[in-house]
């Protein structure tokens, strides 16, 4: 799953390749025509059909004189009755309201909705997507459209806090909860992954931890892997759930690290002997496999963490080594942090070269540490007064170009670089292009950029000469239900208050209504019985 290499290119693609396609395309047939204008018309002509129906039936149904009783009733009735009734509208659209938005803010979609696609589309005959021919216009568009989600995909934050030795400390502080329900959900969700399979069931103590994982609360996940590691002493996925969550420094989370990392290993081989025998096998040996590769690389990132940078080099090297096929857990950005920590460029720049290619998926990190390297080698000596008068150099083109190629790919990083936007503690998943992205990358790499002298300064110039002003990641808007519920609750208590305040005046205006609605409802009864008599 690529990215594009930047944000140009993925425009130049989005406007020109659907276009092409559909000039290369054969037309379509006449039948093929018909059937998809009936299919983008069913429903107005079902509505079409109703209204048709109705106006046929209405002398039967005699709905003039029920729409006449309806108006003599709606005259009867005191104002006390409309204060009540936008009272009461006014009361449940608020409650409807508040609800929405504490379901958006919890869930990060509206209610509303995903009942209406859910469960009321279905109903209604609806379908999700169309099934388009191989090689047809449609099908082309779909593919673009996939390619277009899979650029803004929530990936795992490789450089992801501890929860117990880092994110703790803002909740002992704070009070808060530094991570959202969304953001742990997605982690439960990875963890089921990575740490269990169908067989499970085989041994007991995987069978708790299995539950453990899916387990919302804390304290009870915890008391689950103590509970595994009764069963079983030698259980690493128990370990590394203590190590996460439990323990309260990062030098008990490698502790309790090296245990699952020698339990681990010990499960690892026991998996590799017996991978042939049978399918199950083989599900195994992927999650001990998965198990192995998450231990080694948290201890990396300990070893980092507590300074031993040059140990947490080797083994995130000898890690890509033994296991290459797993590039998709993005290792390398984990390595490209401890090797600028000691400042080795040579060995940064070689594992760009390695990763920073067109078919591999693009990331902050790559973009803005190619652009870090070009920056270096000009920032100390340059001045934008001395560049405007003599022009740029190839070196300061290179550069200025490098930076260019990252803020197209994120333009919310510089923001955070240049400190105009508070930092917080990055999330344990990312949007790639997003903001949640150039948190995670200025939280770790910041102290790079500063390390390099005059690097902010060439990075400040550029964007601002060049992208100050350009719209950035649209941010998410609010559904169209919570707008409609809020207007609804507005207006009714609006209503309800000039009806209280002037109660004449609103009462006038409510007879004035009905009175039109019988005159409109009185016309078209006379023309029903001129008709009928003819």
């Amino acid at each position: 799953m690529a990215d594009r290499d930047y944000l140009g290119e993925a425009a130049t693609a989005a406007a020109f390749s659907p276009a092409a396609a559909r000039g290369l395309s054969p037309p379509l047939g006449w039948k093929e025509r018909l059937r998809a204008g009936l299919a983008g018309a069913g429903a107005s002509l079902w509505f079409v059909a109703g209204l048709g129906l109705l106006y046929a039936l209405r002398v039967p149904l005699r709905l003039c004189e029920h729409l006449a009783a309806v108006t003599g009733f709606l005259n009867s009735l005191t104002p006390k009755f409309y204060v009540a009734l936008t009272g009461t509208s006014s009361l449940i659209s608020g409650l409807i309201f508040i609800f929405e938005w504490w379901y958006f803010h919890k869930h990060g979609t509206s209610f509303i909705e995903q009942v209406s696609i859910n469960h009321l589309r279905p109903l209604m005959g609806g379908t999700e997507s169309s099934i388009a021919e191989p090689g047809s216009p449609s099908d082309r568009e779909n593919e673009t459209g996939r390619q277009n989600l899979s650029e803004c995909k929530v990936w795992r934050n490789p450089l992801n806090l501890f929860r117990g030795a880092e994110y703790r400390r803002y909740t002992w502080v704070t009070g808060k909860e530094p991570l959202t329900y969304y953001d742990m959900n997605l982690s439960a969700q990875d963890h089921q992954t990575f740490f269990t399979c169908d067989t499970d069931f085989l041994r007991p103590s995987d069978t708790v931890m299995q539950k453990a994982w899916r387990e919302r609360n804390p304290p009870a996940r915890i008391k689950a892997a103590y509970q595994a590691l009764e069963l079983n002493n030698d259980c690493a996925t128990a370990y590394v759930l203590l190590a996460e969550e439990e323990a309260t420094t990062i030098v008990d989370a490698e502790r309790l690290f090296k245990q699952a990392l020698k339990a681990g290993e010990t499960i690892y081989k026991r998996s590799q002997q017996c991978q042939h025998q049978s399918p199950q096998h083989e599900a195994q040996l992927r999650r001990d496999t998965n198990v192995l590769v998450y231990v080694k690389r948290r201890l990396a990132m300990c070893a980092r963490k507590l300074g031993r940078i040059r140990e947490a080099v080797k083994i995130m090297r000898d890690l890509m080594k033994e296991f290459p096929p797993l590039t998709m857990l993005n290792i390398h950005e984990n390595l490209l942090e401890s090797l600028l920590e000691l400042q080795a460029y040579a060995d940064v720049q070689a594992v760009l070269a390695k990763y920073d290619d067109i078919s591999l998926p693009k990331s902050a990190a790559i973009c803005y540490t190619a652009a870090l390297l070009k920056t270096r080698t000009v920032s100390d000596k340059f001045s934008p007064e001395t560049a405007s008068r003599r022009g740029l150099s190839t070196a300061e083109i290179s550069a200025v170009e490098a930076i260019h190629r990252a803020v197209e790919f994120n333009p919310h990083v510089p923001k955070y670089l240049l400190e105009m936007k508070s930092l917080i503690l990055p999330p344990e998943h990312i949007l790639k292009r997003g903001d949640s992205e150039a948190v995670a990358y200025a939280f770790f790499h910041l102290q790079h950029w500063k390390r390099i002298e005059g690097a902010l300064n060439l990075l400040q110039c550029t964007w601002e000469g060049t992208f100050h002003h350009v719209s950035v990641y649209p941010k998410k808007e609010l559904p169209f239900f919570i707008h409609f519920t809020a207007g609804l609750c507005s207006s009714t208590a609006m209503i309800a208050l000039l009806t209280h305040q002037f109660p004449e005046i609103m009462g006038v205006f409510a007879k004035a209504v009905s009175s039109g609605f019988e005159k409109n409802t009185q016309d078209l009864k006379s023309e029903d019985l001129g008709l009928s008599s003819g």
